[in-house]
């Protein structure tokens, strides 16, 4: 759980790009909304998620490319920003329509990690002889404590960033990298969800 929390992905550049762009405040409310997220997660596959997969398939890809769409058009305004003449992420107002807890719930949603997690790390932990809700919490307090911690360092990171931001070729590079990791995850959610 520690090592998949660590390693880069969507939520962990989701949350430096938001320290980045929107400062310390919306680090700590898109982890909330990431964690949100996870909890939803842990909420579906304690309900049985894989019963509800087989019984409705076309419900499940709907919902993956409703996600993976999501995740272009972060990519797509990570470049917006880069490019733009305002300043990119350095320079990025908060906007009362764009919610930093919406969005982490959004990224934490689609997070091709999140579903690795469930689909192939949970399950060989599980004892499926003893009571699964216990075993449940167990596993969503450690999760969330952990993604907690790296989620909210990867973020105050991007809010230190900020002032780097400033220079050109350091934003479009950053922007670029951003864009290349929510492209790729919506690219393996799509052709290994659908």
């Amino acid at each position: 759980m520690a090592i998949m929390a660590a390693s880069p992905g969507p939520s962990n550049l989701f949350a430096v790009a938001n320290g980045m762009s929107r400062g310390r405040r919306a680090v700590l409310l898109g982890v909330l909304g990431m964690n949100a997220a996870t909890l939803l997660w842990y909420l579906a596959a304690a309900l049985g998620l894989g019963a509800l997969a087989k019984a409705y398939p076309q419900a499940v890809r709907i919902l993956i490319a409703v996600c993976a769409l999501y995740l272009i058009w972060l990519a797509l305004s990570a470049l917006r920003s880069g490019f733009g003449a305002q300043g990119g992420m350095g320079h990025a107002k908060v906007h009362p329509e764009r919610s930093a807890l919406r969005d982490g719930f959004m990224v934490q949603v689609a997070n091709p990690k999140i579903l690795l997690f469930f689909g192939g790390v949970l399950p060989p932990f599980l004892d499926f002889a003893r009571p699964l809700a216990p075993q449940f919490l167990m596993f969503a307090a450690a999760t969330v404590t952990l993604d907690v911690i790296s989620n909210i360092s990867y973020g105050l990171g991007g809010a230190a960033l900020a002032a780097r931001m400033e220079r050109p070729g350091f934003r479009r590079g950053f922007s670029v990298t951003v864009a290349t990791v929510f492209l790729a995850a919506a690219l393996l959610i799509l052709t290994r969800g659908l």
